[in-house]
């Protein structure tokens, strides 16, 4: 017989110790901000849709054993690339978004190919290997955009290129496609929160129905967000949440998709041997399972969606910086997974969304707690910087000292 295991919170504090550390210096740095927490949710709901595709892609080379995959910022390259194309044929609105997106999904597979094949010939330094693969690409890229851009391949929108016609402008404006995306639908907080509970309910009895007994964990999550969207709808104190705070639906949707198909993706055979390629290359390879055509695959993925991050980013955004728009990509996705609790070895999607909004309610906060309590808010700014950098830094270093300390 087997008993049932007591919860024990030294345990939990363990094994959830960052996670716990942000959320506990979230909740502080939101009461020095002193900014109202309708209109810090409001800015957090917008951060966490433009970003949660970066994050979420970074699943894929983390479970087949490749680490953070830093080279997401290839595919944030070929986001753009394709965005430059829909502007230099004078596309707007959700033609413009979905030619881009069109014209990328083939220069991400290539990048995301060629950066695998790199990866699979230094295997053991994926990490360090896939940040010198951006540095490289970004070269490549400034030759794109700073000379063939106009001087070869000719573009006739006097608003992409530099007066001398060689080479694009350095800040485009993204009017035209702003919110292409973003503003189909847009719901208040707790309508938004009612649809959630409504989707749920439908998962809940789905469930039940398939196993004949009832899914208590659903169950509870559905009534406590039935309970969560009447309050807001009849408690004065949330008022302000319900005016201010505004979910674009249709984002939020592909988000959510996006995790349904991760979920699915990793019970199916090459999810499976993904998981077995990240565990143990020597025995997957052993079982017949082709490691390096499998850790290409996986990395073609993650490039692929990161490339759909940074239009779903841009078209948010409603500004391009051509030239820099890409380069902490991968860094601030990384610390965000690690922040949700993730490591260089496991990560789930759960870990991936809790991470993106403990990052970005960070990245909100700090700079105006920063300026409350130390009377400067390059102090916050500082903060912000030291939490992707460090986050980071104590991951791959714990992550050596547990590989070492196995070893032993």
């Amino acid at each position: 017989m087997f008993k049932n295991k007591k919860f024990n919170i030294k345990e939990f504090l363990s094994e959830n110790a960052v996670p716990v550390v942000f959320l506990t210096l979230s909740i502080i740095f939101v009461y020095y901000s002193g900014t109202q927490p309708a209109i810090i949710m409001n800015d957090v709901v917008a951060r966490f849709a433009r970003n949660a595709f970066f994050v979420l892609s970074l699943l894929f080379p983390v479970l087949a054993g490749m680490g953070l995959n830093f080279g997401i910022v290839v595919g944030a390259m070929a986001a753009q690339i394709g965005i430059y194309t829909a502007l230099a044929l004078e596309l707007s609105g959700l033609p413009a978004v979905l030619l881009a997106t069109v014209v990328c999904i083939p220069f991400a597979l290539l990048f995301g190919f060629l950066s695998g094949w790199l990866n699979n010939k230094t295997k053991g330094q994926e990490m360090l290997t896939s940040m010198f693969v951006g540095y490289f690409a970004h070269g490549v890229y400034m030759l794109l955009f700073l000379f063939i851009i106009g001087g070869i391949i000719p573009i006739n929108v006097y608003e992409l290129v530099l007066p001398s016609g060689v080479g694009a402008r350095s800040s485009l404006d993204l009017t035209q496609i702003k919110g292409a995306l973003d503003s189909i639908v847009k719901v208040d907080l707790f309508t938004f929160v009612f649809i959630l509970a409504a989707l749920s309910a439908v998962i809940t009895v789905a469930n039940t129905i398939k196993n004949k007994k009832l899914d208590v964990t659903k169950t509870v999550l559905t009534v406590a967000l039935v309970v969560v969207g009447v309050a807001g709808n009849t408690l004065p104190a949330l008022s302000m949440f319900k005016r201010v705070v505004k979910v674009p639906v249709v984002t939020y949707a592909l988000i959510g998709i996006l995790c349904a198909f991760i979920s699915m993706f990793f019970k199916t055979k090459l999810g499976q041997d993904m998981r077995a390629v990240g565990m143990n290359m020597e025995i997957a390879e052993v079982s017949g399972i082709n490691v390096n055509k499998t850790r290409i695959t996986a990395n073609m993925i993650s490039v692929v969606l990161s490339a759909f991050g940074q239009i779903m980013f841009l078209q948010n955004l409603g500004t391009l910086s051509t030239y820099t728009a890409h380069q902490n990509v991968g860094m601030f996705a990384g610390a965000a997974l690690l922040i949700g609790g993730a490591s260089v070895t496991k990560a789930t999607v759960p870990q991936a969304l809790l991470g993106t909004f403990l990052f970005h309610l960070l990245f909100n906060v700090s700079p105006l707690a920063g300026q409350n309590i130390f009377g400067s808010a390059l102090i916050g700014e500082y903060f912000r910087v030291f939490i992707v950098y460090g986050v980071i830094a104590l991951a791959i270093v714990l992550h050596a000292a547990k590989k070492a300390s196995g070893k032993k």
